[in-house]
Parts: structure tokens; sequence; C-alpha cells
């Protein structure tokens, strides 16, 4: 059952509502990657109306409210990447983003999603190890 004023999305519609929305959170924290990486200012929507200037991808992506699923899901990958390393949250978060952009243009191209993911999973194995390592391809 849908609340009231929500939508119901369906098919290619969701898919880019959903790769939108990823789309949105990367290009977001991308900017802050670097030497020359901007700050962004975050400013509450409570009463104290505090504003915050980071380039934290951490600190930017938790104090978002994301309604998108697959946003969610980058926002989610930031999180366990502070709790388990606490670093790297905007790398993890950028290379999700161009994962999810080369795999819709894969998807564009009418390949399943599963030959798609099944492509990623032989990548990663191949990537695995530190280069000069035996057995690092």
């Amino acid at each position: 059952m849908l609340g009231q004023g929500s939508t119901e999305e369906k098919g290619e519609t969701a898919r880019m509502a959903s790769f939108v929305g990823a789309m949105a959170i990367a290009d977001l924290v991308k900017t802050t990657l670097g030497p020359k990486g901007m700050d962004k200012i975050l400013q509450s929507v409570s009463r104290d109306q505090k504003v915050t200037v980071t380039n934290d991808g951490a600190t930017i992506l938790k104090s978002l409210y994301v309604d998108n699923p697959a946003a969610k899901v980058l926002v989610d990958i930031s999180r366990v990447q502070d709790d388990e390393v606490g670093d790297g949250t905007t790398s993890v978060v950028v290379l999700a983003g161009e994962l999810l952009k080369e795999a819709e243009k894969l998807v564009a191209q009418k390949l399943h999603p599963m030959t798609i993911i099944s492509g990623f999973r032989e990548a990663s194995e191949g990537g695995a190890g530190t280069p000069g390592e035996p057995g690092h391809q």
C-alpha cells in the first residue's frame, strides 16, 4: 500500500529513477576528492540551523535524507566502509557510481543484468592482490 503522495514506478522508469538517484549521490561527493577537492556547506534543517563546512564524504552522506533505493545503497556502502576501515568513504561511493554508470551503458545495449554482474565478479577476482605478486594478473 502506498502512502499519500507516493508514486509507483515500474520497469524502465523505475530503473532510470534509481540510476539517477545513485549518480546524484556519487556526483555530490566526487567533487570532494583529491588535492583540489572542494568543501561542501551543510545546513541543518533543525531549529538550530547549524552550518557545517566539510569535505568528508561520510559526514556529507550522514547528513542527507535519502529515499531513493539505489542512492540508499551507496550511502550504506559508505557507512560500512567507515565502520570497517574508517577511511575511503568517498572513494568507495565514487567507484560504485562509476560501476553503475558503466552497467547502465551495458543495460542500454540490451545486456542482461546477470551477465553484467558476472563480468564484474570475474573482474574483481582478477584484480585481487598486489602487482608483481605471484598469481596477480
